[in-house]
C-alpha cells in the first residue's frame, strides 16, 4: 500500500499505539488530538512528528486516513461534530476502532470499522502486542481494510454490521471480566494467608486458559465439573461476602455448560444445582 498521510483523533491508549504502528510501517501520522494531559504525553512520545491539534484541523490534514479512536459512547458526538464543522471529506476514509460500532455512526461518509482484539496500555510495548493479532472489521472495501491490517502486522476477521455488538461483548467478557476474576482470585489468596498470590495463580491459570482455548469445555474440572456439592457449599460459606455473587453465578454458568457437554451427569448435579439455584445469587448463604 503506498503511503497514507493520516490523521488521529484521540491520542488515548490505542490512538496513540495504533499511529505509532502506522508510522513503522511507512504511513505518516500528520497531526492527533490529544486533550488530556496522559493523552498529549502519549502523542509527544509516539507520535513525536505529529502536530498536536483540535480534532477539526486533525480532520483536515489528514488527507488520506481519519483514525478516530475515542470511548464507545463519544464516537457518534465526535462524527456529528466533524460532520458540522465540514471538516470530513467524501474522498477521505475513516475508520473508527470501536468494537460495539459499525458503520451507521459515519453517517454515510466512505469509512471502516477496525478494532483491535487486543488490550492496550497505552506503553511502548502494546507495539508488539499487535503482531499477527485479529481485527474486528466491517467496511465495504475489502481490498483496503485487508492492505491495511496486513500493514499492521494482523488479520482481519469479517464482522456484519449488525453482529458487532455481540462480536464486542465476547471480547469484553472475556477479556475485562478475566481480568476482575483474576484479581478477585488474588484478593481471596490473600484472605487465606497466601502473601504472593501471582506465584500461585500464574501456572495454573495460564495451564487453564490454553486447555480451555484447544479443548473447550473439556477443559473444565474442579468441584462444579464433578458434582462435589458440599466443597461448593463450604465454598460459599467461607468466601468474602463481596465475592459469593460472581463465584454463584460463574458456578452456575459452569455446571450448565458441564451438563450440556456430558462432563457432569445430571444425577451428580441435583444437589450441586439447589446449592447454585438463582434465588441464592446476592442473597445470603
Amino acid at each position: 500500500m503506498n503511503a497514507l498521510t493520516i490523521g488521529v483523533v484521540g491520542a488515548g491508549r490505542v490512538g496513540a499505539v495504533l499511529g505509532a504502528a502506522l508510522n513503522a510501517a511507512g504511513h505518516r501520522v500528520v497531526a492527533a488530538a490529544a486533550v488530556s494531559g496522559a493523552s498529549r504525553e502519549r502523542a509527544a512520545r509516539l507520535l513525536p512528528t505529529a502536530a498536536v491539534l483540535p480534532a477539526d484541523e486533525v480532520a483536515r490534514a489528514a488527507t488520506d486516513l481519519l483514525l478516530i479512536a475515542v470511548p464507545d459512547d463519544h464516537l457518534a458526538g465526535v462524527v456529528a461534530g466533524l460532520h458540522r464543522t465540514g471538516a470530513l471529506r467524501p474522498d477521505q476514509i475513516v475508520a473508527h476502532t470501536s468494537g460495539a460500532h459499525g458503520l451507521d455512526v459515519f453517517g454515510g461518509v466512505p469509512g471502516l470499522a477496525l478494532h483491535p482484539a487486543m488490550t492496550f496500555t497505552g506503553a511502548d510495548s502494546d507495539l508488539e502486542r499487535l503482531a499477527g493479532i485479529a481485527w474486528g472489521v466491517t467496511t465495504r472495501d475489502r481490498a483496503f481494510a485487508t492492505r491495511l491490517v496486513a500493514d499492521l502486522g494482523g488479520v482481519p476477521e469479517w464482522i456484519a454490521e449488525d453482529a458487532r455488538p455481540v462480536y464486542h461483548a465476547a471480547l469484553a467478557h472475556g477479556a475485562n471480566h478475566l481480568v476482575t476474576l483474576v484479581n478477585e482470585a488474588a484478593d481471596t489468596l490473600r484472605a487465606a494467608g497466601v502473601g504472593e498470590p501471582a506465584r500461585v495463580l500464574t501456572p495454573l491459570l495460564t495451564a487453564a486458559l490454553d486447555n480451555a482455548l484447544r479443548l473447550g469445555d473439556a477443559a473444565l474440572t474442579g468441584p462444579v465439573s464433578r458434582g462435589d456439592a458440599g466443597t461448593v457449599a463450604k465454598h460459599l460459606d467461607r468466601l468474602p461476602a463481596p465475592a459469593v455473587p460472581a463465584y454463584l453465578a460463574l458456578a452456575r454458568r459452569s455446571a450448565d455448560r458441564a451438563l450440556a457437554a456430558g462432563r457432569l451427569r445430571p444425577r451428580d448435579a441435583a444437589a450441586l444445582l439447589e446449592i447454585l439455584s438463582p434465588e441464592k445469587v446476592g442473597s445470603p448463604v
